[in-house]
C-alpha cells in the first residue's frame, strides 16, 4: 500500500477528509521552506503538496506567482526540491508528499530519470497542471513503474465525454479544480462542489480532493463534508509572506494557519 493509499484508508476509518496543504519550495529561501515543510504534519496537514518553482506558472494566481519568483530568486531548482523532500523523509516516513507544478523542468531532466529520482527522494505523487491525459504517456508509465502516483485534474468544464478519460487514468487521488480560473481567486459554492464530486465518484473509486478558491477553515470544512480532501494553497503562502513582510516568523504563521484549517476539516463531519 502506498503512502497515499494508507493515508486515505486511515482517514476513511476516522470518517474525515484530508487537509491537503500547498507550500512552495524555497519560498522565501531554502532554510525557511525546509522548516515549513518539516512542521506541516504536526501542524495538522494530512497530505503535503510541495510546489516546484517555475518561471511561467500559468494556472496560478498572484500569491503563488510571487512565491515562485521569490523561490527562483533564492536559487530554487528541481534538484534542490528533491533534496528537501529527502531531508523531510529523515523525520517523517508516513506523510504523503506530492510535487505540484509544470512539466518543462521534468522534461528537461528526462522523464524516466526524474521518476526514479523522485521516488528515491520520497515523492509519492505528481500534479502537473499542463500535462493532460492526452499528452501524459511520455511520463506516466515511468511514474507508475516507480510507484509514484500521477494525479490528474478534473475541472468544471470536464464534460461527460472527457471526464471518464481524466479519472480513468488517475491514481493517488483525483484533483477537482473547483473554479474555471487561476488559484487563489473566486470560490465555488458547496452545492456545486458536491454535485461535481458525486459525478466524479460515479466513475472511479480513487479519492477526490477539491482545490482552488478554498481560503478559510469554514470553506475547508464545507469541502470536507462532501469530498475526500480539501486543498489549500494561496492563503497559506500569503500568510507566510505577510508575516515575513512585518518582521514576524513565517514558519510560525504558516503552521498556525494550518492548525486552524485542520480544526475546520477535522470537525466537518461531526
Amino acid at each position: 500500500m502506498s503512502r497515499l493509499q494508507a493515508r486515505f484508508a486511515k482517514l476513511a476509518a476516522e470518517n474525515r477528509a484530508a487537509l491537503v496543504t500547498y507550500v512552495m519550495s524555497f519560498d522565501p529561501d531554502r532554510a525557511t521552506s525546509q522548516a515549513v515543510l518539516n512542521g506541516l504534519p504536526a501542524a495538522g496537514a494530512d497530505i503535503i503538496e510541495f510546489g516546484m518553482a517555475f518561471t511561467d506558472p500559468m494556472a496560478d494566481g498572484p500569491a503563488i506567482q510571487y512565491a515562485a519568483q521569490r523561490a527562483l530568486a533564492a536559487g530554487a531548482s528541481l534538484r534542490g526540491t528533491l533534496e528537501m523532500i529527502a531531508e523531510f523523509r529523515k523525520i517523517d516516513a508516513e506523510t504523503p508528499v506530492v510535487l505540484m507544478g509544470y512539466y518543462n523542468p521534468i522534461h528537461a531532466w528526462g522523464p524516466e530519470k526524474f521518476a526514479a529520482d523522485a521516488a528515491k527522494a520520497g515523492v509519492d505523487g505528481l500534479i502537473l497542471v499542463d500535462l493532460p491525459p492526452e499528452e501524459a504517456d511520455e511520463l506516466v508509465p515511468f511514474c507508475r513503474a516507480q510507484g509514484v502516483d500521477f494525479i490528474f485534474l478534473a475541472t468544471p468544464t470536464s464534460d461527460e465525454a472527457r471526464l471518464p478519460r481524466v479519472v480513468g487514468g488517475a491514481s493517488g487521488f483525483v484533483y477537482y479544480v473547483s473554479i474555471a480560473g487561476i488559484t487563489g481567486t473566486a470560490s465555488a459554492s458547496s452545492d456545486t462542489i458536491a454535485d461535481a464530486v458525486t459525478r466524479i465518484r460515479a466513475l472511479t473509486d480513487v479519492p477526490v480532493c477539491v482545490g482552488f478558491g478554498i481560503k478559510t477553515a469554514e470553506q475547508a470544512a464545507e469541502v470536507a463534508r462532501v469530498a475526500d480532501g480539501a486543498v489549500i494553497g494561496s492563503s497559506i503562502v500569503t500568510v507566510g509572506e505577510d508575516a515575513r513582510a512585518k518582521g514576524a516568523d513565517p514558519v510560525t504563521a504558516i503552521h498556525a494557519l494550518v492548525g486552524q484549517l485542520a480544526e475546520g476539516v477535522r470537525g466537518a463531519r461531526k
